[in-house]
């Protein structure tokens, strides 16, 4: 198996951000690509000899790590020798001061949360006043550090501090090395988009030329060449905004050579492959297939329970139909003298690939995600992934570009695994009915109340237990269905929607009137973590 993917970092001056295992270091990428610059995330043990790119400038990130630890991970000292500008944030600042010969130590007292930081100008050194161009005075920044600067390396210039950190940001010029103690990249810090547009724009002098119309353009160029002129191209779509966009982008690339796949699994939701198969083959032109499987997968989950048993289930079924069908097209493409299945196309995007090359390595499973990614070894094919670089909203951004109605554009996700995964409990038809309709409500009904857009992700889900209740003056003991909402920016961590009661009142006496089997609606007020977003 080869991985066809984006070599991006040569087409777009580009910024490189090592990780030191920083819980915000995400955010510096999302943040330098929303001011219009290119910029990847690598681990902090990124051997610069093996970079496949000239960065034209270095962020090095936060860290839980002490730097004077013995266990602590330390940069490649060859980033002091690209000749690049070099901006070390929090962990990042003490990185640089401590390989530099300065002191670290731990500061009296934890600094978490806001403070002051007064900015210190230097008229006749104006380099180093270019990190905070028109940012003048005292600036409101967020802190979260147990350790900080008791003396700065030789040649340092001090440019901010506060009342609890002397050395809160510090400047080389001759180097063009600047570190600061706080974080810029996180909301609480209000100017810190400004400071690090200032370092990416003004210090590295990037162009600011990072967006989805220009992308679009040199991602078909690449995909054609990579293609070529004969291979066919294969991949699964959900009707979701990742594997749309991701379809329409091949199709654009090389029209009818690339075939989706839509398999229906018994667990979408309400008319789910009726209205996917409207919008991606009759107003996208999309060359689109859908495989009803809904009784073989509805059969294998027949009795199963277990949340993991029910995703490897689905996920193994979803293999071995996808597969079948690519090796039936694969045998008539040979039959009638076209190319051969060459390429697997998946919507990878950047928050996965993040995830996988972090420093502290991929995070503990909390629960398997489905991907298609387990067929690539069967099936010999090469693996082409036009949106692994991209972050979900420049997805959005890019679907927007090629015309996708902002219907699909921000529609929320639905996981691989469907509505099974929104049973808790054995995954029945009727159970399904239950979990699909009551969905389809709720949906329905904030859509009405203009809510859709501002949640993350809304859905409904079917609890396996029952409680008592009275209907038409008998007695009932029928189902409980639990609505969830959020809002998040990344869907690493999310917070609940607080619904208004109005809206949930409805919801609530729709869902029970109209939903055979249910008498008891509730709301889940729980944010991720501790929770997750999905049920199981």
């Amino acid at each position: 198996m080869t991985a066809q993917t984006p070599d991006i970092s040569k087409l777009y001056d580009t910024v490189l951000i090592l990780d030191f295992g920083s819980q915000y270091s995400h955010l510096i990428t999302r943040r330098i690509r929303e001011v219009g610059v290119y910029c990847e995330l690598l681990p902090c043990t990124q051997k610069i000899s093996e970079l496949h790119f000239k960065p034209k400038g270095v962020i090095l990130s936060g860290s839980p790590y002490s730097v004077y630890d013995t266990d602590a991970p330390h940069v490649d000292p060859a980033v002091f020798d690209l000749g690049v500008p070099i901006l070390g944030i929090c962990y990042g600042l003490q990185e640089i001061t401590w390989v530099n010969g300065g002191k670290v130590a731990p500061c009296d007292h934890r600094e978490y949360g806001h403070a002051m930081l007064n900015i210190v100008k230097h008229d006749e050194h104006p380099f180093v006043d270019r990190l905070f161009n028109t940012l003048e005075g005292e600036m409101q920044v967020w802190m979260s550090h147990g350790d900080q600067l008791s003396e700065p390396p030789m040649g340092y210039r001090v440019i901010g501090r506060t009342n609890t950190a002397p050395y809160a940001a510090i400047a080389n010029e001759e180097r063009h090395i600047f570190g600061i103690q706080f974080h810029p990249e996180v909301t609480h810090t209000p100017q810190g988009k400004v400071l690090l547009k200032n370092f990416v724009i003004d210090v590295c002098e990037c162009e600011a030329n990072w967006t989805m119309e220009s992308f679009i353009d040199k991602e078909i160029e690449r995909i054609r060449r990579v293609v070529g002129p004969t291979a066919q191209v294969v991949g699964a779509v959900s009707g979701g905004v990742d594997s749309t966009v991701a379809a329409k982008l091949m199709t654009e690339a090389i029209g009818d050579r690339f075939h989706a796949i839509l398999v229906d699994n018994g667990v979408m939701r309400l008319n789910e492959c009726q209205n996917v198969k409207a919008i991606l083959s009759e107003h996208l032109g999309i060359n689109l297939k859908v495989v009803d499987a809904a009784d073989l997968f509805l059969g294998k989950l027949k009795g199963v329970t277990d949340p993991e048993k029910k995703r490897k289930i689905i996920g193994n079924t979803f293999i071995e139909v996808f597969e079948s069908e690519a090796a039936t097209l694969d045998t008539d493409f040979e039959t009638i003298g076209k190319g051969k299945i060459e390429f697997l196309l998946q919507g990878t995007l950047y928050p996965d690939v993040i995830e996988s090359i972090s420093f502290k390595g991929p995070s503990a499973t909390i629960k398997t995600h489905h991907n298609v990614g387990g067929l690539l070894d069967d099936m010999k094919l090469k693996l082409i992934e036009p949106l692994r670089e991209l972050f979900k909203d420049e997805v959005r951004s890019l679907g927007k570009v090629m015309g996708i109605d902002d219907e699909l554009v921000w529609r929320h996700p639905f996981p691989g695994p469907g509505i099974a995964i929104r049973i808790l409990g054995e995954v029945t038809p009727s159970q399904v009915e239950i979990a699909r309709l009551a969905d389809h409500i709720y949906i329905e009904e904030i859509k009405k109340a203009d809510l859709y857009r501002k949640t993350s992700q809304a859905f409904a889900a079917l609890l396996p237990i029952k409680s008592v209740g009275v209907m038409g003056d008998k007695r009932t003991y029928e189902q409980v269905i639990v609505l969830r909402a959020v809002e998040t920016s990344d869907f690493m961590t999310a917070d609940w929607y607080p619904m208004p009661y109005d809206v949930i009142k409805k919801i609530s006496s729709r869902i029970i009137n109209e939903v055979k089997g249910v008498n008891r609606v509730v709301y889940d007020v729980s944010s991720k973590p501790p929770s997750t977003i999905e049920w199981e």
